[in-house]
C-alpha cells in the first residue's frame, strides 16, 4: 500500500494494488473517489479536502510494522 498526500491540493490517495490494471472512478460522495479494477477490487481511495474530513497530523507520516508470520 502507498499514501500520497498533495498540501496544494489537500488531495489524499490511497492506493492499495500495485499492479498495473484498468480502473474505474466510482464517487462515493462529493470528497471521496474509489479507484475499481479487476473483478471489482477496490485498488485507490482518493480523499478530497483531506485536511476536512481527517486529523492528517496524526496520521501523516504514515508508520507501519509488517510481522513475521509464526512458522
Amino acid at each position: 500500500m502507498q499514501i500520497f498526500y498533495n498540501s496544494k491540493t489537500d488531495l489524499l490517495y490511497f492506493r492499495l494494488d500495485d499492479r498495473k490494471q484498468q480502473v474505474v472512478n466510482r464517487q462515493v460522495s462529493d470528497s471521496i473517489m474509489l479507484d475499481v479494477g479487476e473483478n471489482d477490487r477496490i485498488v485507490g481511495i482518493e480523499i478530497l479536502d483531506a485536511s476536512k474530513h481527517l486529523n492528517l497530523a496524526s496520521l501523516l507520516p504514515v508508520r507501519y510494522e509488517i510481522q513475521a508470520e509464526a512458522a
